[in-house]
C-alpha cells in the first residue's frame, strides 16, 4: 500500500487549432482603417498636425 497522496487533477490544456490564421479578420481589416478619425473638427486636425510635425518642418 502506498502512502503518497493522489495527484490533483490538472486543468485541461487548450486544443491545438490548425486553421489558417489568414482567414480570420483582424482589427486592422475593418472598414475604418488605420488612423482614420471621424470627420468634423478641423481645429483639432490642425492641432494634431502641428503637434506631430517633425522638428525639421518648423
Amino acid at each position: 500500500m502506498s502512502t503518497t497522496p493522489d495527484p490533483e487533477p490538472r486543468a485541461p490544456r487548450p486544443a491545438l487549432v490548425f486553421d489558417d490564421p489568414l482567414d480570420q479578420q483582424t482589427s486592422d481589416d475593418t472598414d475604418r482603417g488605420w488612423g482614420d478619425r471621424p470627420a468634423g473638427d478641423s481645429a483639432a486636425d490642425l492641432k494634431r498636425f502641428l503637434d506631430e510635425k517633425p522638428p525639421h518642418h518648423l
